[in-house]
């Protein structure tokens, strides 16, 4: 079935969904009306450039027409040029519908549990850590996202060595899930008399939120320990044993929570963790079978992969994955990651769509 067919079924099924909304039928079923609003709302950028394709369509056959039924030369050559302007149209339109007919990852509309952790580096990879939590703090914030800590282990000096974070919006995962991996950076430390440039680094884990039912986690396999929780350099110690570490048997897995006072809402909170953690592991399984048939142009977001160098004496951040070179680190840095995510998701739609012709 070529795309052109693919899009005629849409577009019914589309006018069948707007008949369904206005059916008396579902008047008085709210549940309904709100899942078909949403399908509906998901398909009209594809039927909205679908109708300009077949409006562009037309009007080539009209000029074409034109050109048969005139005898006038001047108005022929007008025709002539239009037509191929037409074309040019055409054709961006044709792999703007290519674009919008993949299939959307379903998972893209989810919440993320976000993890940073300072890699080789020592004090210095740990106030890069430190930045990058900032940077998508402020990412966050420019989208109307919620943030939430769920873990934090800081140096005292303005770094961090790892921090477990949630984020709840629109469309989280579809803007953070290629954020995974290792993020490296080069400058020169405040420290360094001598001005050479150091090189330390960071990684970053963009989990799946997800729910009880997505993963089936037997409590008789989880050993879970409750401690006393405190800042750093015994500063803010609480006397009750209110933080909670827990360990999955079976994996290794280990989680803990200490942000609340509460010891169940920390409890809470680790578990969330867990089963997001327990759900990447068993998604990664999946994409090394795939990754085996398919190399993706983004990389597989597996945390040994390093994707990204940020070079603060050049100003320059680099994605390795897809070649893209910003001179702009400052603005990036400071949480203006549109332009860069943007850049990664249309790799990612070219990688897929490449595919499919290969398939074909």
């Amino acid at each position: 079935m070529d795309f052109i067919e693919k899009l005629s079924k849409v577009k019914d099924k589309y006018d069948r969904i707007y008949e369904e909304l206005a059916s008396e039928a579902n008047l008085n079923n709210s549940e309904k009306l709100i899942a078909l609003s949403k399908e509906r709302s998901d398909l009209t950028p594809l039927i909205d450039c679908y109708d300009k394709y077949k409006k562009v369509q037309k009007d080539i056959e009209d000029s074409k027409e034109l050109i048969n039924l005139s005898d006038d030369k001047e108005m022929t050559e007008m025709a002539e040029a239009e037509i191929m302007d037409l074309q040019v149209r055409l054709l961006a339109l044709e792999d703007e519908l290519k674009g919008l007919l993949l299939p959307r990852d379903p998972n893209d509309d989810k919440d993320v549990i976000f993890e940073i952790r300072a890699g080789t580096g020592g004090d210095e990879a740990a106030l890069f850590a430190g930045e990058l939590f900032r940077m998508y703090t402020r990412y966050a914030e420019t989208r109307f996202w919620k943030m939430e800590v769920i873990d934090i282990n800081d140096t005292g000096l303005g770094g961090i060595k790892e921090v477990v974070f949630s984020i709840t919006g629109k469309k989280v995962y579809g803007d953070l899930k290629f954020e995974s991996g290792v993020h490296r950076v080069q400058r020169v430390p405040t420290t360094e008399a001598g001005g050479r440039v150091h090189t330390s680094a960071a990684s970053v884990a963009v989990l799946l939120e997800v729910e009880d039912v997505q993963v089936d986690i037997n409590i008789a396999d989880l050993k879970i320990d409750v401690f006393r929780s405190g800042g750093a350099g015994g500063q803010n110690v609480n006397k009750v044993e209110t933080a909670i570490r827990i360990t999955h048997l079976p994996t290794g897995i280990v989680v803990q929570c200490q942000d609340e006072r509460s010891q169940l809402k920390n409890r809470q909170k680790a578990m969330k963790v867990l089963r997001a953690r327990l759900y990447d592991a068993k998604s990664k399984e999946q994409r090394s079978e795939i990754a085996a048939q398919r190399k993706l142009m983004v990389g597989s977001g597996d945390r040994s992969d390093k994707i990204r160098t940020y070079n603060f004496p050049q100003n320059r951040i680099t994605d390795h994955r897809i070649g893209l070179t910003l001179y702009n680190l400052g603005d990036v840095i400071n949480g203006d990651l549109n332009n860069l995510i943007e850049q990664l998701k249309l790799a990612d739609k070219t990688e897929r769509l490449q595919a499919e012709i290969d398939v074909k």
